[in-house]
């Protein structure tokens, strides 16, 4: 029995350091992409089920949260990230002691992260929302349906760490296992709840806490069933102080990067605001394919950091260089695709979400100026994972925060007034992604070409 448990268990975890690239690389983000995917729709559910069940009030209501839920969690997602490349690094490294040290560490860090957010989130709902400038026939369901979200946020952190430390070892199969379970429980309880119980903005929220306290308890158990360093005992659990500093490193300034990054976007969020109900609908309805495209984005980058990390950590420059390539290229091509698909079935696409005209008027302008662009996005996604990869965190970040926040906050500012219109708006996107995906790539090489020299490679401190 004890043989099975621990071949069964070295089945999903992946070996990054030998053999095909490509094979494992797509057997790594695909199902990444996919528990991504099936986490927004836990947001995508709520948006369609309130657009067709309940109001459009109540659609702008759950839809103008996205980006404040994203400022507050950004921090602590970064800080997972970090999680992963400390964990990955040790794998190459093969020292057991330091993945069981930072296991142990990382549960800590996401129960305190998710009961930090649970009480932030409830003391400033309605003050920021206010800030943004959220319409007055939508302020009050958006902040009924802010404070719920947040009720679930130490599962929802929970899982994301947990997930974590799956991914680096290799395994995205059975995080996305668990989401497919808990997106069906989401969906489920979003009918019941709105449609017989007519619970409107508060139904569809409870529907996802209970979804993420699910999704936390399959991560806890399979971390708890897990064999050597990966087994989450719950009698060692502390925080060790030198895989805190190393994850902090790294995912301090990915989490400032997810955070000054979606300042910025409620800053675009409030401007929207400013064009009424039906814009905020129709770019709530948007933006929804966008998290889609960019979760495949997401997937790639997400491989980029896992395995570079790991193959830095056993020394293997040349893969480090190949994995760089690969997963730019897929990303690129893959976001791509899904952008044009997406496009070119818009009217089907923003039917899911609303049958008003207007609201489908912003939703398509939104979709043919930011949906279509949003491949350009990968060049610094990708560029600054393989740098948090090779142990290099903090430029990547700033020069993410100059790109894309810098750049849309003086638009918003300076050109918006000139030319106000929603279109006008938009176009923001792109030109923050080409100039951001320059950048990073630049610096993405010539930290290449210092770290690769012929010489011993260190691991980061």
């Amino acid at each position: 029995m004890g043989t099975h448990n621990k071949s069964s268990q070295s089945a999903v975890r992946m070996d990054m350091l030998h053999g095909s690239l490509l094979n494992k690389i797509l057997l790594f983000s695909l199902p990444l992409a996919a528990s991504s995917i099936l986490q927004q729709l836990f947001n995508s559910v709520d948006v369609a089920v309130v657009g067709k069940f309940a109001s459009d009030q109540a659609l702008a209501a759950v839809g103008s949260n996205a980006s404040v839920i994203s400022l507050m969690i950004n921090l602590f997602v970064g800080i997972s990230v970090g999680a992963n490349v400390v964990i990955a690094n040790y794998i190459g490294q093969k020292d057991e002691r330091g993945i069981k040290s930072a296991v142990h560490t990382t549960s800590v860090i996401a129960l305190v992260s998710g009961c930090l957010l649970l009480v932030v989130g409830l003391l400033i709902a309605r003050p920021i929302l206010e800030a943004m400038d959220t319409p007055d026939d939508v302020i009050d369901l958006a902040v009924l349906y802010l404070r719920i979200y947040f009720l679930g946020m130490p599962f929802f952190m929970i899982y994301n760490f947990g997930a974590s430390i799956l991914r680096s070892m290799g395994d995205t199969k059975r995080p996305l296992y668990c989401l497919v379970a808990a997106g069906m429980i989401n969906t489920v309880l979003n009918l019941l709840l709105v449609i017989v119980f007519k619970m409107s903005v508060a139904g569809v929220a409870i529907g996802t806490v209970i979804a993420n306290m699910f999704s936390a308890g399959v991560v806890i158990y399979i971390l708890r069933h897990e064999k050597g360093p990966f087994k989450l005992d719950i009698k060692h659990l502390q925080i060790a102080r030198p895989e805190l500093r190393k994850v902090l490193q790294i995912g301090i300034p990915a989490g400032i990067q997810g955070m000054v990054f979606s300042i910025a976007n409620i800053f675009i969020q409030a401007a929207v605001n400013r064009f009424g109900s039906a814009a905020i609908a129709g770019s709530a309805a948007a933006l929804t394919y966008e998290y889609y495209c960019y979760f495949v984005v997401s997937a790639f980058s997400q491989a980029a950091v896992t395995f570079i990390s790991q193959n830095y950590g056993a020394g293997q420059i040349e893969r480090c260089k190949k994995i760089f390539r690969l997963t730019m290229l897929l990303s690129v091509v893959c976001c791509g695709l899904l952008n044009v698909l997406f496009v070119w079935q818009k009217h089907f696409a923003i039917s899911f979400f609303t049958s008003s005209p207007e609201v489908f008027h912003y939703a398509a302008l939104r979709m043919n100026i930011v949906l279509l662009t949003q491949c350009i996005a990968s060049s610094y996604e990708i560029a600054g994972a393989a740098l948090r990869g090779l142990g290099y965190s903090m430029l990547p970040a700033i020069l993410t925060v100059f790109g894309t926040c810098v750049l849309r906050l003086l638009w918003i500012y300076l050109v918006c007034p000139l030319l106000p219109s929603f279109d006008a708006l938009m176009v923001i996107y792109p030109i923050s992604w080409i100039v951001t995906g320059a950048a990073v790539l630049v610096a993405y090489y010539v930290i290449q070409k210092k770290l690769f020299r012929p010489k011993e490679i260190p691991t980061f401190a």
